[in-house]
This record gives structure tokens, sequence and C-alpha cells, in this order.
């Protein structure tokens, strides 16, 4: 990722109401949300989230896709992937005791959701 992508894609993310959708988006994972059920969730005119998320999507940090009727929003794991390691690149200067607690952390965060889901589809099958 190159600088200039990378003031779009942050630009994308300095509003509030982007933002909030860009998080759930991410919460959502691959299988995404449908545009009306983002408005719903985040109390956002249709009209306006279109604006937002169509940023967001520009910006190389969402994709849409038409399902019937609705569009479907989703992240964009490569976009929002290449523009953490665009933000991280070179953080530990070869100390990798430096970047090691922000990679655990979401790591942990990545596993406590699995295990979670995991445990409520264990629950669901039975």
């Amino acid at each position: 990722m190159d600088v200039n992508t990378t003031v779009k894609a942050l630009g994308a993310l300095a509003q509030e109401s982007r933002l909030k959708a860009f998080r759930l988006l991410v919460q959502s994972g691959p299988e995404g949300l449908a545009a009306g059920a983002i408005a719903r969730q985040l109390a956002i005119p249709h009209n306006t989230l279109s604006s937002h998320l169509s940023i967001l999507v520009n910006a190389g940090l969402a994709h849409s896709r038409r399902a019937g009727r609705s569009i479907i929003y989703s992240i964009d794991f490569t976009g929002t992937r290449e523009l953490l390691a665009f933000l991280m690149e070179d953080c530990c200067q070869g100390q990798a005791e430096l970047c090691e607690p922000v990679i655990d952390s979401l790591l942990s965060n990545c596993r406590a959701t699995n295990h979670i889901s995991g445990a409520n589809h264990e629950t669901n099958a039975r």
C-alpha cells in the first residue's frame, strides 16, 4: 500500500458514522450485512449510509454485492490488512517484543471470538 492509498483509507475512517459502519462490517465477517440492516443497527438514514458505504468501498476497505433486491456490504480483508500492515511496517525496528503485544492482543480477541462462536455452534447443534 502506498501513502496516497493509505491517506484515502484513513480519510474514509475519519468520520464517526463510517468508522461505526466499518467496525460493524469487521464484526459481521465475510458474510457481511445488508445495507438496510446496517442502517437499522447504526440508526443512520439509508441515503446517508449509502454515501458512507460508497466511501468505504472506494477506499478499498469494503466490498458490495447484490443479493436479490439487497446490497450486501462486507469488509475488504485484503485492503484492511494492507492498511494495518502499512501502519505497523517497521514498528519494531528488529525488536519483535515491541510489536508482539499488539499482535497478541488481536489474536487473543480472534481466539476468544472463535471459542465463543464454536461453543454457541455446539450448543445450537444439540
